[in-house]
């Protein structure tokens, strides 16, 4: 199956200027545009043997194959030691927030203790995307685990001057917020967090429905001005 043909039927034009909007960070160029849904059928007819070429050929051309090798990797691979090499292969070539989203592997699961101990290893990493996977993992697989109240301190030592980073961080501690008040209130009280962090997890976390008014109407007073 030639992979790149098949995402080219795909292509609507309209959907690549909205991408490339939503991912201004990369070029134009390599934006084939197809959603998300048709890559995930797709994978659908694209056999184990083909997937294994496939995830083994980097980097790839196109933003889309680039969505697609994460799709794959979590359908086709079920071992967790493995998708953790194909997955140090792979995060060189994340260059987008997207991209790095919608890995979320399933398979972290199977071992939440190895798993975690390889997240705050690439966490110390420099790279972008690198961190923001890390960060992103963990709110996905930790926040309620027993492991999640050393990432609360680990998440707020982070110094950053990357906007994606940055972003993850303000997510992870909104929904923090949200899943575990009580046990986080404390940092915001406490101004443990970078300014702008600190706000930027107020207002998404005020943004949610799952939190009762006087809750946010409290948050709003902890804003740092």
């Amino acid at each position: 199956m030639n992979i790149q043909e098949e995402l080219f039927k795909l292509q609507d034009l309209n959907y690549k200027n909205f991408t490339s909007k939503l991912i201004p960070n990369i070029n134009k160029d390599v934006i084939i545009g197809v959603k998300i849904p048709l890559i995930r059928t797709l994978t659908k007819k694209i056999n184990f043997e083909d997937t294994i070429k496939f995830i083994n050929d980097l980097p790839h051309k196109y933003h889309e194959e680039n969505i697609l090798h994460t799709c794959l990797m979590n359908i086709y691979i079920k071992d967790l030691d493995t998708y953790l090499e194909y997955l140090d292969k792979f995060l060189p070539y994340i260059d987008n927030w997207e991209v790095c989203d919608t890995l979320n592997p399933k398979i972290f699961k199977k071992d939440y203790n190895k798993v975690h101990k390889y997240l705050l290893n690439i966490l110390k990493d420099k790279r972008t995307y690198y961190k923001r996977f890390a960060i992103v993992s963990l709110l996905q697989f930790y926040l309620g685990n027993n492991l999640y109240k050393k990432d609360l301190i680990t998440l707020s030592k982070i110094k950053s001057n990357d906007y994606y980073v940055n972003m993850a961080i303000s997510w992870y501690y909104s929904v923090a917020l949200i899943k575990n008040y009580e046990e986080v209130i404390p940092l915001f009280k406490n101004k443990i967090l970078d300014k702008w962090i600190h706000n930027k997890s107020i207002q998404k976390a005020i943004e949610s429905y799952r939190i009762s008014d006087e809750i946010k109407s409290y948050l709003r007073s902890l804003k740092i001005k």
